[in-house]
């Protein structure tokens, strides 16, 4: 993409009411735009990232068999008063009345649609285990939206259920999605801490959440140390190795249930990213959603329910990979892999070795941002260090003198000159975990 006739109106001065880095540098980078308190338009750079994020999350879900379908956001109130959580969801949920008098609601989850779904198809035992997810948006009126997308009243979320006949079944089922969370995480390059966590609104008996450690995290997290040597290759622990460790929110945390000594226990701050929870038939049963058992006898499955915040994801993955310049993109994530830039747009050759390298990018599908602007070559490198893209390959009358470019890892910040037929086959190597 040139980005002379790209969409991305990046921004020189740090927006006022940006208070956590994520807020300043997502709005800064041109990926979103505040439409009103809590609520934002994703512009083409940030809906790239958000997609991206997506994608790794339904292929990981899919691989445990999990069945995409989307529902529907504005929800009937029928539905919740029949589970009998209409009243109890409090203020968060947004209600509403149409035009026939008919009560609705802003999803802010969707345990009683599922289960509606579940209870006029499925029918038998026999076609159990399922579980069903969706990425979608979700509304919650938070009464002090704040930190950006970060916590925002419209966000987008992945949210699964699960429905197994038994609890020993049904507990297998978390254990196998908690296992698919951890490696959806370290796809995205995001080292996250599963802690036992209180269920909250939606009920149950146990519930995980996903924490990122991050100084400007909303929760503090208590965690035994030996995750700190886990901690980059989690998703190859055994499940019930970390379960057996002990980690937990401040909201269940208590120095008397806690079995460390606290020279073994870490304190620190974290984002949540993740929360996965066991609720047993508290919907099934409410919402007579029964199958006939092995004798025939009616059985009212057991249920989890599994979200991933998808764009407090974009959020947490901006905390914690920035410097003072602007955002650093993991490469599974950035929503392109180089920026190319054009530092003398006037000079024939310049552009004409500009246009090859481009190009020749796009045939290794390589996907590459190229700034063609007529701007000066200060502020085309300080506008590429804001948005982060992994590499930077800046070609100048001087470089190409000697039939080079330079090249530099946003990352580390390394530069090296590079031979312009070398070019490509470097960035490929560079590259060859995410092409």
């Amino acid at each position: 993409m040139k980005l002379s006739q790209y969409f991305l109106p990046t921004l020189k001065e740090t927006p006022n009411d940006a208070q956590v880095a994520s807020h300043r540098l997502m709005l800064r980078a041109g990926m979103i735009c505040q439409e009103t308190s809590g609520i934002y338009s994703w512009l083409p750079f940030g809906l790239k990232v958000l997609r991206k994020v997506e994608q790794v999350i339904r292929e990981e879900q899919d691989k445990i068999g999990c069945h995409e379908l989307l529902m529907p956001l504005v929800q009937d109130a029928d539905l919740w008063k029949e589970s009998g959580r209409y009243e109890d969801y409090g203020k968060e949920m947004l209600r509403i009345t149409d035009r026939h008098k008919r009560d609705l609601l802003f999803g802010p989850t969707a345990e009683e649609v599922v289960t509606d779904i579940f209870r006029r198809h499925i029918k038998s035992y026999k076609d159990l285990p399922k579980c069903f997810y969706q990425i979608h948006w979700k509304f919650r009126d938070e009464i002090r939206p704040r930190f950006g997308v970060m916590r925002g009243r419209e966000f987008f979320m992945k949210d699964g259920y699960s429905f197994d006949l038994d609890s020993k079944r049904m507990r297998e089922t978390y254990k196998k999605i908690l296992k698919s969370y951890l490696k959806i995480f370290q796809r995205l390059g995001l080292m996250v801490l599963p802690m036992r966590a209180d269920t909250g609104p939606i009920g149950g008996d146990l519930s995980h959440e996903f924490h990122v450690i991050a100084q400007t995290g909303e929760s503090g997290i208590f965690y035994d140390k030996k995750y700190d040597d886990l901690k980059e290759n989690i998703a190859e622990v055994d499940v019930e190795d970390l379960l057996n460790l002990y980690a937990s929110t401040d909201e269940v945390h208590t120095e008397k249930d806690c079995p460390l000594k606290k020279e073994d226990l870490r304190e620190a701050r974290g984002i949540e990213v993740g929360h996965i929870f066991c609720f047993g038939s508290k919907y099934t049963e409410s919402m007579k959603a029964g199958v006939a058992g092995p004798d025939g006898k009616i059985v009212y499955p057991e249920c989890g329910s599994y979200g991933i915040g998808v764009s407090r994801v974009v959020a947490a993955l901006i905390e914690v990979n920035h410097d003072e310049q602007g955002i650093i993109w993991p490469e599974s994530v950035s929503p392109f892999l180089v920026g190319l830039m054009n530092l003398r747009v006037k000079d024939e050759g310049t552009s004409q070795a500009c246009e090859e390298i481009y190009g020749k990018l796009k045939n290794a599908g390589i996907s590459v941002l190229y700034d063609d602007r007529d701007e000066g070559a200060g502020f085309k490198f300080s506008n590429m260090d804001l948005i982060g893209l992994p590499w930077q390959v800046s070609v100048g009358p001087r470089s190409l003198a000697n039939g080079k470019a330079e090249v530099k890892n946003r990352r580390t910040g390394e530069k090296k000159e590079i031979s312009i037929e070398s070019l490509i086959p470097f960035l490929q190597d560079s590259l060859k975990d995410v092409l």
